[in-house]
């Protein structure tokens, strides 16, 4: 059995004691005190006003949560999130997009399951810093986090990820990584995950090599159920209002890893939400079980991920790069603003906060168009999505769109063109909402990969139709709060001191 997915769920049960007693020694070194599951989900006050959030500092472990301010510095009640009007989606259904960009470091939400791969696997002496280095496979973002929480760790953190990602992500790279060799560029691009399977499989030769693979580690699902799930709520609760009518009626994320669809599982249980994965129409896997080339980056497919709890969908909702490649540029551009304020009327505010919202948030909000005229939701039915990361990370990419497809200038009639046809135009075409046969469909197509491929034995893949599974993780979860508890006791590294450390 591959390495990659070993131990298809990481119990909390320590499996090394050496190991872990080492891992214990360097975050005492480090001066870390490790976050648990509860206080990313509901974080503790601090006051971290004056540590640096793109500082690879112990202190900005207390950051990787929703409620990070637009600075990134200073704590917030609610998360940040931006409320989509008609006058933009063109559907009376309020879109609701929770803003990834603010977590710490990496301006992306994908540190988040970073860490809580890597801290249950510290916290049970499967990771020893002092002599294991991590892998993190990736399309771009959830490497990053995962060579920032190594830094933090002070271990090396190896990314891999496909050679034609954004030139922004390398650049970042380029600045945290501790040595060039620790970033592996693999051949191809979003839809290329094989790809970097098989490198994973290559340095997995080096049992000083632990693949960190977020397609498979069910703590990435955890993170997120716990986590992103409860941040929907809590904005949900705050769009609400006192006395509001509105309903959770929906729940919308670009697959990816699949981690971030674990929200949709805890707002399901609770709210009877309806769950919505996207893809890339160029790259239609679920849809059509298809194959191709895309540039929403950020959901690498052509797969289906281990941790997917695709017998809890309701809907599969392809979207094509064009639209959101074309939506990069109308609202990244200065006449493009311009024509949204002067021609639209919409708020510049509303227009600017834009910058937050990245290339798959943009297909994410599509896709929310869509499901809400496939549904006919009303005024009181409210869509929650994501925004993984910012506009910073596609100002290349934006560059590139422009030069290609308007060599002589991006002008407003443009930018209208780009409005009607990428937002007005929104159809419910290329979508599908999901009977039991097409459940078994989706689920089946990841056989090949994780069974066939990966190793992974038949009966743990099949456990996973059965939503006991999924509630049986989610269950953990205060078990790994007290192993994570108990590794901050033994360090011997409290709270208050690593506070007052921050503020010194």
């Amino acid at each position: 059995m591959s390495r990659i997915v070993e131990e298809m769920v990481v119990t909390p049960d320590v499996v090394d004691p050496a190991r872990l007693r080492s891992a214990i020694r360097r975050a005492r070194e480090f001066g870390v005190v490790l976050p648990t599951f509860s206080e990313l989900a509901k974080p503790p006050s601090h006051n971290l006003d004056r540590i640096d959030p793109d500082e690879p500092r112990s202190e900005n472990l207390w950051r990787v949560n929703w409620y990070n301010g637009p600075d990134r510095r200073k704590r917030l009640d609610v998360p940040g999130h931006i409320v989509l009007p008609e006058a933009l989606t063109g559907v009376k259904a309020p879109i609701v997009v929770l803003l990834g960009c603010r977590f710490p470091m990496i301006g992306a939400h994908k540190v988040l399951p970073a860490y809580a791969g890597l801290a249950q696997r510290l916290a049970t002496g499967r990771f020893d810093p002092a002599e294991h280095k991590a892998i993190w496979p990736s399309t771009g973002n959830y490497c990053r986090g995962g060579v920032a929480i190594s830094r933090i760790l002070g271990c090396r953190g190896v990314a891999v990820l496909p050679e034609g990602m954004s030139r922004e992500r390398f650049d970042w790279l380029e600045k945290w990584a501790t040595d060039p060799s620790d970033i592996i560029r693999t051949p191809g691009t979003e839809s290329n995950v094989k790809e970097i399977y098989d490198k994973c499989a290559e340095l997995e030769k080096d049992e000083t090599n632990v693949i960190l693979n977020q397609f498979s580690a069910f703590s990435n699902y955890m993170a997120h159920f716990v986590c992103t799930g409860a941040a929907c709520e809590r904005v949900f609760s705050d769009v609400k209002g006192t006395g509001g009518t509105h309903g959770l009626a929906a729940f919308v994320s670009a697959t990816g890893s699949a981690g971030t669809l674990a929200a949709g599982d805890y707002l399901k249980a609770k709210h009877r939400t309806k769950v919505a994965a996207v893809e890339a129409l160029e790259c239609p896997t679920m849809l059509e079980n298809g194959y191709g080339e895309h540039n929403i980056q950020g959901i690498g497919d052509k797969h289906i991920p281990l941790i997917q709890n695709v017998m809890n969908m309701d809907a599969v909702i392809a979207v094509s790069d064009s639209a959101s490649d074309r939506l990069n540029l109308l609202f990244g551009s200065d006449v493009g603003r311009d024509y949204l304020v002067k021609r639209r009327k919409l708020d510049r505010v509303l227009v600017d906060s834009f910058a937050e919202i990245g290339i798959s948030g943009l297909a994410n909000i599509v896709a929310s168009i869509k499901l809400a005229k496939h549904l006919d939701l009303g005024a009181e039915d409210l869509i929650m999505t994501v925004a993984t990361d910012s506009a910073a990370l596609y100002g290349s990419e934006r560059q590139s769109y422009r030069t290609k497809r308007y060599p002589k200038g991006f002008d407003e009639v443009d930018a209208g063109e780009i409005f009607a046809g990428s937002l007005e135009a929104v159809s419910d075409d290329h979508m599908l909402e999901l009977g039991h046969q097409d459940r078994k469909r989706i689920f089946n197509l990841g056989y090949y990969t994780w069974v066939e491929q990966q190793g992974v034995r038949f009966d743990n893949f099949e456990e996973r139709k059965d939503q006991s599974f999924w509630r049986g993780l989610v269950d953990t979860i205060p078990a790994w709060d007290r192993l994570i508890e108990s590794f901050n006791a033994e360090a011997g590294v409290t709270r208050n001191s690593a506070r007052k450390s921050a503020t010194a």
